[in-house]
């Protein structure tokens, strides 16, 4: 037998076998599992999701939210006309992943959705509408197509669609992380959002959205990000000059042919809110992307375009307003026939934070 091998104990006796039976009895007895018996449930080579990946298409998502608000009213108690995305692999949860919940909310015209709070981390991404506005703390927030919008944690807001057509965008939070924590808290607000004005631009956005300066009256950091809204225009621009950039032969892009950028916090330059990061991505027609895997979950919705996703292995036809996730460790790449634009949120701040995060690319890892 060579220093390398271990020798097999031998088999149990008659006597030893009617004392293991009582042992595993006095565990189950006492509220006890032993870690031999659980080993590769517990501490697997790689991680092993019970979230599967999965695609929901738009042109299902919106007709239902649209009979949703021809039959469910908005007010107190439902508060929200929100419509949770339920991973088929997370027994019946509305979560998108073990960490993210993702959802469609839809407010009918001239609609208010009442003012609340919650400890847990919110945005919202605008596919396609206009006409509705929310306020976030008092700081009136118009939303419009391709907005990224914050409401973080514990922050009151409300919404009003002052407009004759009704409209649906995305809802990002941190819903199941939260709940697994056991950190929330809920509080309801006034009824005053009806109070307010809607302004071109919020307060947020009239203080620090300049480029490349800061306030001195905000020179302290912000857990989350001071700005309510990330507009369209701003990042269609920074995507369009990374692009054009990479034409000339500057490195601006992160792949050929791939344009991307980060929403960040303008005070530490960090993310938006602790536990969720956000990301724009735009890809030239005939671009592929190389096959990914990281720890973590992360959710895309497409904006415009046309193309696929090779998710776990199975290649789907994306088209504007489908969402799809792609779980911890799951490989993901993506296709673009057309210009391919895509909103991406996951949990990267949590798990970098924890010190979890790995990412493997093409054979590379970190």
């Amino acid at each position: 037998m060579s220093a390398m091998e271990i020798e097999s104990p031998p088999p149990p006796t008659a006597e030893e076998e009617a004392q293991l039976k009582q042992l595993y009895a006095d565990f189950e007895r006492h509220h006890m599992m032993p870690l031999w018996t659980q080993t590769n449930d517990l501490m697997p080579f790689t991680p092993k999701p019970k979230a599967v990946p999965h695609v929901w298409k738009w042109s299902d998502l919106y007709p239902l939210a649209k009979r949703s608000g021809d039959l469910v009213p908005v007010g107190r108690g439902g508060e929200r006309r929100a419509i949770g995305l339920a991973n088929p692999g997370l027994g019946g949860h509305a979560y998108i992943s073990p960490t993210l919940w993702a959802a469609i909310q839809y407010l009918g015209p001239r609609e208010t959705a009442p003012e609340h709070r919650h400890a847990q981390n919110a945005f919202r991404f605008v596919v396609e509408g206009e006409g509705v506005w929310t306020v976030v703390n008092g700081d009136p927030v118009r939303m419009s197509r391709g907005d990224f919008l914050l409401t973080p944690g514990w922050h009151f807001h409300g919404h009003q669609n002052a407009t004759d057509a009704p409209m649906a965008w995305l809802d990002g939070l941190d819903i199941p992380f939260s709940q697994q924590m056991d950190v929330g808290f809920f509080e309801h607000g006034s009824e005053r959002v009806t109070d307010y004005a809607t302004p071109r631009f919020s307060r947020g956005e009239r203080l620090w959205c300049h480029p490349g300066l800061r306030p001195l009256s905000g020179l302290q950091n912000t857990v989350s990000s001071p700005i309510g809204a990330y507009r369209w225009e701003f990042t269609d621009q920074a995507l369009t000059e990374q692009l054009l950039l990479e034409e000339e032969g500057q490195p601006a892009t992160v792949e050929q042919g791939h344009a991307a950028v980060r929403y960040v916090n303008p005070t530490t330059g960090g993310d938006v809110m602790p536990t969720i990061r956000a990301e724009f991505h735009r890809l030239r027609a005939g671009t592929v992307t190389p096959a990914r895997r990281e720890v973590g979950s992360s959710v895309f919705q497409v904006f415009e375009g046309k193309g696929s996703v090779i998710l776990g292995g199975t290649e789907r036809k994306l088209d504007k307003g489908d969402i799809f996730v792609a779980p911890s460790w799951c490989p993901w790449s993506l296709v673009a026939e057309a210009q391919f634009d895509l909103f991406r949120f996951s949990d990267a701040p949590i798990m970098e934070r924890l010190h979890f995060d790995r990412t493997h690319v093409d054979g590379g890892e970190r």
